[in-house]
């Protein structure tokens, strides 16, 4: 992996999800978390059901509409940000790469290439999961509280002890539902192809 060097907001997002733990209730909690790693600002912290793409894609788009578009994504190689197949293509990444973000994978096992983001993980985790709360819904009020916290009160050293707050502002590229489709040179034979993998070739 070849670091992202960011100079502005938005030149690199970071996203994980966090230990998935049990609420009170025994359901099963997914924390999404997706920050600017330029300012730390803590963009979303959403517990969801499951880390399949169906949860996953609506937080995205939640925060591309509210923040618009960060110029890369760097995450790990598990679901849904990277899969098995060809350069690790995904459902989540492909529509990434149609919107023009670059997707930035770290190297597997090497969580400390995303050493910022895994921080404050190890901080969500002892303010807003020790304990877990009693239902989902009990344990997003939690996470809520905890980023506004983390975004607006807590000082960051590598901030010369200024807040994220103070220091993000919200991406000048715009997201839309409908990227355009990608274009291709006059001489390129261009298929598409099927979810089993396969093309037809016309003689």
């Amino acid at each position: 992996m070849v670091p992202i060097a960011t100079s502005t907001p938005n030149d690199l997002w970071t996203a994980d999800f966090k230990g998935q733990f049990r609420t009170g209730n025994g359901v099963y909690c997914y924390p999404l978390t997706i920050a600017d790693q330029h300012t730390r600002y803590l963009l979303t912290c959403h517990g969801l059901l499951s880390t399949e793409t169906v949860t996953a894609r609506p937080i995205f788009e939640r925060a591309f509409r509210e923040y618009g578009l960060p110029r890369a994504i760097r995450t790990d190689n598990g679901v849904p940000f990277a899969t098995q197949a060809i350069h690790g293509l995904s459902y989540l990444n492909v529509w990434w790469m149609r919107l023009g973000i670059q997707h930035q994978r770290i190297h597997p096992g090497r969580p400390q290439q995303n050493g910022a983001h895994e921080r404050m993980h190890r901080t969500l985790k002892r303010q807003a999961t020790r304990p877990a709360m009693r239902t989902g819904t009990s344990q997003q009020r939690a996470f809520d509280t905890f980023r506004a916290e983390y975004n607006d009160e807590r000082p960051h050293e590598y901030l010369d002890m200024a807040t994220p707050t103070s220091q993000y502002t919200r991406s000048p590229r715009e997201y839309s539902a409908r990227p355009p489709v990608p274009a291709y040179p006059g001489h390129y034979l261009v298929k598409k192809v099927t979810t089993g993998g396969t093309f037809r070739l016309q003689h």
